[in-house]
């Protein structure tokens, strides 16, 4: 049978063909594999070196060059424990807790148990990370909904993989791989800074640092002290209908939903459009949303219907850093906590007049248009790579 080749493929500089690509298991891809482990944490002294130490959660599972270095362990920690020194230009694969996530180490580091990581790769290191990245995003999607906590060390060793033979070859791909992952890297820094100023300017207005005049050019009322309670309530209707709202297809960071079958009907609490709808469970995850339509949602979503403020500023209060911080406050249970509703509507506000909510739902609502539109751009670089992906490595 012959080998399957890749949906997109390199010519060489002269637009030659390069040759027929190989088979590798993971052991053919480097000299030396080289296991992880974790410092003891009685002796802080062991944190207290220049030698790095990263787990898992210090990656992200979209980029390769993502290593966040923020725990430094001695030599000491080093001989008294499992964890080893990798060199510089090896790659750093998460078999356990983060299964998906790998990284091209650009210094001398050490890893956690949840690593193994490939000393003196063989061919083009940066592709072979790339390679290794693509294939462990796939075995991670395996071991969803099932006991596996991870890859096992010796099933890692014996997977397969289809490479090209020619590191020329390796490098083209790695090179265009790399271009659009700056490109990445460039529209998620755009995101990124928007969602600073809007957070820069909502402690302006909402600290009334900054205040906006009335169209005549007047000042508006001072504002008023509430509770939240008393300018909106909880929805508490039940029902059956469509554009279901779940926890799980809630974004985190205050950035919406998604539904995939809009008109699948479902039973839970009714929401309307205008209403803030928020995830109880976990608050901390930062997950609301402001309904454009009639719906549906889970009973572990709280509906907030406004009844004496406007709806966009509702939103905003329920959207912001401050509100989680209040809902965490007393909040219940340690590992799924969630918001204490009579809690919740106790929150204490200062209130502007109705004219006053609009202009400030305005501005902020400028600024979430010109968020909307640089993450819809890094979507499109995002799914460009997963496609390019796809295509690359089979």
């Amino acid at each position: 049978m012959s080998m399957r080749m890749p949906g997109l493929r390199f010519k060489a500089d002269d637009g030659s063909e390069f040759p027929d690509w190989e088979e590798r298991t993971s052991v053919e891809l480097c000299s030396r594999m080289i296991g992880g482990g974790t410092p003891s944490t009685s002796n802080t002294d062991n944190y207290n070196g220049d030698i790095s130490w990263i787990s898992s959660s210090d990656l992200d599972v979209d980029n390769i060059t993502t290593v966040r270095r923020t725990r430094f362990i001695t030599e000491r920690a080093i001989t008294t424990s499992a964890t080893k020194k990798v060199k510089p230009g090896s790659i750093a694969v998460v078999l356990r807790v983060g299964v998906g996530k790998v990284a091209l180490l650009d210094r001398e580091t050490c890893t956690s148990q949840d690593f193994i990581s490939l000393e003196d790769v063989t061919g083009d290191t940066k592709f072979i990370a790339y390679m290794l990245s693509a294939r462990m995003q796939r075995e991670a999607v395996r071991t969803q909904g099932t006991s596996i906590k991870g890859i096992p060390a010796t099933r890692f060793k014996e997977l397969t993989y289809r490479m090209p033979s020619s590191i020329i070859e390796q490098r083209k791909i790695a090179d265009l791989l790399s271009t659009v992952d700056d490109v990445i890297a460039v529209q998620q820094a755009e995101v990124d800074a928007w969602e600073q100023r809007k957070k820069g300017v909502m402690q302006k207005l909402f600290s009334q640092e900054v205040r906006f005049k009335a169209d005549d050019g007047s000042d508006f009322p001072d504002w008023e002290r509430k509770k939240l309670g008393e300018i909106c309530e909880y929805g508490r209707q039940r029902g059956i209908g469509a554009h279901y709202v779940g926890t799980q297809n809630m974004f985190k960071d205050f950035r919406g939903i998604a539904i995939n079958d809009p008109e699948a009907e479902a039973s839970g609490s009714l929401y309307f459009e205008g209403d803030t709808l928020m995830s109880n469970i976990r608050p901390y995850l930062k997950k609301a949303w402001k309904a454009n339509c009639n719906g549906v949602c889970s009973t572990d979503v709280l509906v907030f219907h406004p009844t004496n403020v406007e709806s966009d500023y509702l939103h905003c209060i329920i959207a912001s850093d401050s509100f989680v911080t209040y809902v965490m406050s007393a909040a219940k249970g340690s590992k799924m906590p969630r918001g204490d509703k009579a809690h919740i509507m106790h929150m204490p506000l200062i209130l502007p007049s109705l004219p006053e909510q609009r202009k400030i739902a305005d501005c902020l609502s400028s600024i979430d248009d010109i968020i909307i539109k640089a993450r819809a751009e890094l979507t499109k670089w995002q799914e460009l790579k997963k496609g390019l992906l796809q295509q690359m490595f089979v």
